[in-house]
């Protein structure tokens, strides 16, 4: 989205305070062996009268996953009303979407919340990021016509106590908001007015860090554009920029950076090689992950960046390889997608340099986890070799289960994608409602709460027996079993992340503009 069309999809394509870490680790002790039991009870989030609801996770760029679900167990996305999207630029299913108009919700103890939009029309809204104090950064359409693209701008907002507050731009067109931290500092893009031939926007796009209404550009490595996307609770922005003003023949955009800013000073962290890189998760450490290029922008690596060092996590890993790094804890661990020895592509937990294989859910060939929790509890999914079904998973030291065997069988949804899970045990995620096909989760699904049963709890908890064991943890059966037998001829770790990334629900608006990827 910060770059053209031909850069994005070879990108996308290959590849808490500041005392805390003392707390953190006891209590990932402690967590790691006192979850003994898996029933949960599920909160179909619902909608404002339309047909679908979701949670964020793309953060509107790079497929990182956004913190919908507060440790207080509040729950924010978006979801559709009953009325049609006046917006002549709504295209449904281009690539996914329904035009209807869709409104930013929050979810807490069984109340479902429109946080509304900003005046001047029917607006859609949509929230990324809710703090644990019940802070939460998005965005809104404002009314106001884009005179470069005919569509209605959108502006970055924080909802604080009930309560929408129009961020604003740099002076261009459009502006979102990624996330905020516990004291009230948001980050996001905006665009300015100054003319760039690289810009969707037309103009120059910043990355901001916005606090007590005042706005600030952070500036960029020396090229027209930045991006700010993360923001831990010690105020260290995670984003993205450009370095210079001219073209590589490989991508035709100029080379594109990760940058951790703090205190003012924005720290360019480099590639691995090649001319293109981004995060995709920030901790309370000021450790960074994301993906790079590798020399001549054919190929990219998921790294780690920890001080000072930038780290190609495929290359410098034992047990495993990972090709997606999708979330990271406050303690260091990644999560993400890997091959290991007779598995072409596995969910796995990275730590000190070394990856666990997760293995997947019976009968299924591949896998990918996308959240982790100070215990160490780890959520994702689980795909069979044809993907004609997606099912999401929990993790916890233990054989992997299916979430939808720890649900009641009168359930409203089907579990389909666990993007988040709490340091409580609750999970958020899309779910799909009967007759609706798995892959079909972008344009019909439900954004959903799971919230762990306790020995006293009877509605909503009844028993669906012990779930689905993976059938590769740690150290992977025998090939010649048949559920775990790689099918002939099957795609590589490398297309097979760009598959499983391919479904990824984009239902952000592009900052600026009216036409819409997706709702």
């Amino acid at each position: 989205m910060g770059w053209n069309l031909k850069a994005w999809i070879t990108t996308i394509t290959l590849f808490a305070a500041l005392a805390i870490p003392v707390r953190l680790a006891s209590q990932e002790q402690q967590q790691e062996h006192s979850q003994e039991q898996h029933r949960y009870k599920l909160v179909d989030i619902g909608t404002f009268g339309g047909p679908a609801s979701s949670v964020s996770f793309d953060n509107g760029v790079n497929g990182a996953p956004d913190q919908v679900l507060n440790h207080r167990g509040t729950v924010v996305g978006s979801a559709d009303t009953s009325i049609p999207d006046p917006d002549p630029n709504c295209q449904p299913g281009v690539p996914v979407g329904d035009c209807f108009l869709s409104h930013a919700f929050q979810w807490q103890n069984g109340v479902l919340t429109d946080l509304g939009t900003l005046p001047g029309g029917q607006n859609n809204s949509y929230a990324n990021w809710i703090s644990d104090n019940e802070l939460i950064a998005g965005a809104s359409q404002n009314g106001v016509i884009n005179p470069l693209f005919g569509g209605l701008e959108y502006d970055a907002v924080l909802w604080q106590n009930g309560q929408i507050i129009d961020l604003g731009t740099l002076g261009g067109n459009g502006s979102t908001a990624y996330s905020v931290n516990n004291r009230g500092q948001v980050v996001g893009v905006a665009t300015n007015a100054i003319p760039d031939p690289f810009s969707f926007a037309g103009t120059e796009l910043r990355g901001f860090i916005w606090e007590n209404g005042v706005m600030q550009d952070l500036g960029t490595l020396g090229g027209p554009q930045g991006w700010a996307l993360f923001i831990n609770e010690r105020g260290q922005v995670a984003g993205f920029s450009l370095t210079n003003f001219t073209a590589n023949p490989t991508t035709d955009f100029p080379t594109q950076d990760p940058f951790l800013w703090e205190n003012g000073r924005m720290l360019d962290l480099g590639t691995l090689g090649g001319t293109m890189g981004f995060p995709r998760g920030l901790n309370i450490q000021g450790q960074v992950i994301g993906v790079s290029n590798l020399a001549g922008d054919q190929m990219a690596d998921p790294f780690l960046w920890d001080k000072t060092k930038l780290i190609d996590l495929r290359t410098s890993t034992i047990g495993g390889t990972p090709f997606s790094a999708n979330a990271i804890c406050d303690t260091g661990k990644i999560v993400g997608g890997g091959a290991f020895p007779g598995r072409v592509f596995d969910a796995y937990v990275w730590r000190n340099g070394k990856a666990t294989d997760l293995g997947t859910l019976d009968g299924d060939c591949y896998s990918e986890a996308w959240a982790i929790n100070a215990g160490g509890q780890v959520v994702g999914i689980s795909v069979p070799c044809d993907f004609s079904n997606i099912r999401a998973f929990l993790w916890d030291n233990r054989p992997m289960i299916d979430l939808n065997a720890r649900i009641p069988t009168n359930s409203s949804l089907q579990v389909v994608w666990a993007t988040t899970i709490n340091d409580r045990g609750e999970i958020a995620g899309i779910g799909v409602p009967p007759g609706v096909l798995p892959q079909n989760f972008n344009s019909s699904g439900r954004a959903y709460l799971l919230i762990p049963c306790h020995e006293n709890d009877t509605e909503g908890c009844e028993d669906r027996g012990e779930g689905t064991a993976s059938v590769a943890q740690g150290n992977p059966a025998p090939l010649n079993q048949k559920s775990m037998t790689v099918p002939q001829g099957s795609p590589t770790s490398r297309e097979i992340m760009a598959q499983i990334h391919a479904r990824l629900p984009q239902r952000h608006q592009i900052p600026g503009l009216g036409a819409r990827q997706a709702k």
